[in-house]
């Protein structure tokens, strides 16, 4: 991908890695290619909103950069609302599963968050 290329996201938040795993909510937002002249970086602003469950209705947010090429990547989390309003911690995401041919991707995220 180019530099400065921009894509939105509104992705399935699942409790497990295959796409048949329980819906638990969205992930909505976007990200966009940083690294001019180096190995590709993403910047990435997701909001995680939970639709079912303990969560139900409450958000929760990630602003950084990605170095996905990386196998594990960490991004902070930024804020929430509902149960998660004022969260701060931080997300490591990995790849799971990608389709070269598609674009399509399975990444895990083990999120730790702060609530106060």
């Amino acid at each position: 991908m180019a530099f400065g290329s921009t894509f939105m996201i509104d992705d399935p938040l699942t409790e497990g890695r295959e796409l048949t795993s329980k819906l638990i909510g969205k992930a909505q937002g976007m990200y966009t290619f940083t690294a001019q002249n180096s190995l590709p970086k993403l910047l990435m602003v997701i909001n995680y909103e939970f639709v079912e469950g303990k969560y139900n209705g409450s958000s929760f947010s990630l602003l950084g950069r990605n170095p996905v090429l990386n196998i594990v990547r960490e991004m902070p989390v930024v804020g929430g609302s509902g149960l998660f309003r004022l969260a701060r911690g931080y997300a490591l995401a990995h790849t799971v599963w990608f389709d070269a041919k598609t674009g399509d991707v399975t990444v895990e995220y083990n999120v730790y968050v702060v609530q106060y």
